[in-house]
């Protein structure tokens, strides 16, 4: 009979990490190698302020799978990931 409770709570936290795994999975984001978002980045931001720009830029390319606009005017309908991410606080958007 003790030992039911200890497997009960083994059981619950092993059901718990298999739904975070599972979760982590089905975003679909695989890790983006921080050279590829680097060089898009750098060639996105090459005509604005570099410190701000390359921070959010970097951020969005690694939550969109490495696809960024491929230039510093370029429209952000070539990634609709990077154009639809807004900013929780304002809803304005959050990638440059």
């Amino acid at each position: 009979m003790k030992l039911l409770p200890v497997t009960v709570a083994l059981l619950a936290l092993f059901l718990v990490a298999s739904y975070q795994d599972l979760m982590v999975a089905a975003d679909g984001a695989a890790a983006v190698p921080n050279s590829l978002c680097d060089g898009k980045c750098k060639k996105r931001c090459s005509q604005k302020v570099a410190g701000r720009c390359m921070g959010l830029c970097k951020m969005c390319c690694g939550r969109c799978a490495g696809c960024v606009p491929s230039g510093p005017f370029a429209s952000k309908d070539e990634c609709p990931c990077y154009r639809d991410m807004k900013s929780p606080k304002s809803g304005r958007p959050n990638c440059p």
